[in-house]
């Protein structure tokens, strides 16, 4: 009792008291903020995850990261510069590029005014060793031819479906059209690895779950990687926090917290 934990639940955390498992929180490090330990546990599990247990990065190697400035893609970027000499690629906004830069990706990519296959090509004429795909659809054949010879392609998400404010349905239907599928026997000609991955069901896996955060903990305590923190906005403001991910202004998390921070209420009382 008093003990300031970080929790997984599934769904539910939009409220001011939540319910959930003990298994399922975490002591937080010293020194970490509230803000920093909501934006922690999905984004930073999700990418050690694909990154290390499904892709196995080792030195030298080189990583295509999509929505390089959300989320995962930041905890991806952190977590690829804890291991030696690797080339990150990292797609988003021609706005976002110098921030990408300065946390460590060599070649920021405009997917808007580009297409990043030939970008990458460019660069790197085999292609690259592991792709992290949020995005489905077409983008995860994409993905797939450029991969290296033991490349590996890690599947996370279906950002695709999503257009604008809502679920469009035609992007729905293009994107299931679009979906990539391959057998094992084409497979084992092409010497390349796919993986899927979805947080969301590793629920019973608690042992697996505990030592994943053991080793981002001891990476925070060491300071070698730090969530980053977009914007921070109080329940009523929801509508525009949700606008701000829409519009992808974001560089980082975007975090509810049920009261507006402190700072604003005693500017307020003054």
């Amino acid at each position: 009792v008093g003990d300031k934990v970080m929790v997984l639940a599934r769904s539910g955390l939009w409220q001011e008291v939540v319910n959930v498992p003990a298994s399922h929180t975490f002591p937080m490090p010293e020194g970490m903020s509230f803000e920093e330990a909501a934006a922690l546990l999905v984004n930073y599990i999700t990418a050690y995850m694909i990154l290390f247990d499904f892709g196995n990065l080792r030195p030298n190697q080189s990583v295509l990261i999509h929505m390089a400035a959300g989320g995962v893609g930041t905890a991806a970027i952190q977590l690829c510069k804890t291991v030696e000499n690797v080339t990150i690629f990292g797609t988003a906004s021609a706005s976002k590029h110098e921030t990408l830069k300065e946390s460590g990706v060599a070649h920021p990519i405009d997917y808007r005014t580009m297409d990043y296959a030939e970008e990458v090509r460019k660069i790197s004429p085999k292609g690259v060793d592991i792709v992290l795909d949020p995005l489905g659809g077409s983008d995860t054949s994409k993905a797939f031819n450029l991969l290296k010879p033991m490349g590996k392609l890690i599947t996370y998400g279906v950002a695709n479906l999503l257009t604008g404010q809502k679920k469009n349905l035609m992007a729905m239907a293009k994107t299931w059209w679009n979906q990539f599928s391959i057998t094992a026997l084409q497979l084992l000609h092409q010497n390349k690895a796919v993986c899927g991955y979805h947080l969301g069901y590793m629920d019973e896996e608690v042992e697996l779950l505990r030592s994943v955060v053991a080793k981002l903990v001891n990476l925070y305590s060491q300071g070698k990687i730090k969530p980053k923190i977009d914007s921070v906005w109080p329940f009523d403001q929801v509508a525009e926090a949700m606008k701000q991910m829409q519009e992808k202004k974001n560089v980082g998390k975007v975090i509810l917290v049920p009261e507006a921070p402190k700072k604003e209420s005693k500017k307020a009382e003054n």
